[in-house]
């Protein structure tokens, strides 16, 4: 039987540059306009973030005279030219193969699952060429008018709804045969029968709607890793906030390359994993 670990990732400014920001540029939008004098005065009169952008998404598209009409398959197209931080795409085989190398030395059957919880456009990150390494990915996703364009949310991810899948992920509740269950969520399982622990869950993210997952990966014993973009200097301060207040276990420049810190820092965090469930075998075999 597998013991499995789940990283979980945040998306946007965490495995790559605003997905938004930059789909809105590609689009031809003026990305600045867009969050200070169109979003920023929604959330001063009490919207929530995510609800704010999506409304505001569809209103540019339907805008007479139209501007480019924000599509599925926009969203697709963007979604295959995203770029990546550096190392990005080759971490996920390096974690698996670091499991793997550990499981043989110990004589232990480790296995790595990755998931994303984003507040991003799941038609998006769908596309993207990372996908594959995914077991799910959660964000949030629109309705479609019969020719294609963005109509309405379909689902919202945001704040605390980010750790809702926290707990799919912990009870198994993923994949196709899930998709329009969502009350399976609130299913009652006695500790011993999740499939991932939450000890055994590392979490990636970068901001404010991180802060949920970080505080409830942390308090459940896992571990958390926040990552910040080295040519955002204004938010620095943010990031080392989370240092500050113990939000996080690590932080790291979003570099994932071998010898930086944040690579280090994951592969130190699965090998501690990996050690405490070694532990734990020998100690259940006597």
């Amino acid at each position: 039987m597998k013991d499995l670990i789940a990283i979980i990732f945040d998306f946007d400014d965490t495995l790559a540059p605003d997905s938004v920001s930059g789909f809105l540029a590609y689009m031809g939008a003026d990305v600045r306009r867009f969050w200070q004098e169109t979003v920023d005065p929604l959330l001063e009169q009490g919207w929530d973030p995510v609800p704010a952008y999506l409304y505001h998404m569809i209103e540019l598209s339907h805008c007479n005279p139209p501007a480019k009409k924000f599509t599925r398959t926009a969203f697709h197209k963007w979604g295959r030219q995203l770029t990546f931080y550096p190392g990005a795409t080759k971490i996920f085989q390096t974690l698996h193969n670091h499991a793997e190398e550990f499981s043989q030395r110990k004589n232990v059957n480790i296995e790595i699952e990755f998931y994303v919880i984003s507040t991003g456009i799941g038609d998006i990150l769908e596309s993207t060429r990372i996908r594959k390494h995914f077991t799910q990915v959660w964000a949030s996703n629109c309705h479609y008018s019969d020719d294609g364009e963005i109509a309405f949310p379909k689902n919202v991810v945001s704040f605390t709804d980010k750790t809702r899948y926290l707990f799919h992920i912990s009870k198994g509740i993923i994949g196709e045969e899930f998709s329009g269950r969502p009350f399976e969520v609130n299913r009652k399982l006695a500790p011993e029968q999740y499939r991932i622990p939450f000890n055994r869950m590392i979490f990636v993210g970068d901001g404010f709607t991180d802060v949920p997952c970080f505080s409830m990966i942390q308090k459940n014993g896992g571990i958390a890793i926040g990552v910040y973009d080295r040519d955002k200097r204004e938010k620095w301060g943010k990031a080392w906030g989370f240092v500050e207040d113990g939000r996080v276990s690590n932080l790291a420049a979003a570099n994932y390359r071998k010898g930086s810190g944040l690579y280090d820092s994951l592969v130190m965090a699965v090998e501690s994993i990996c050690d405490k469930i070694a532990l734990s075998k020998r100690i259940y075999m006597g």
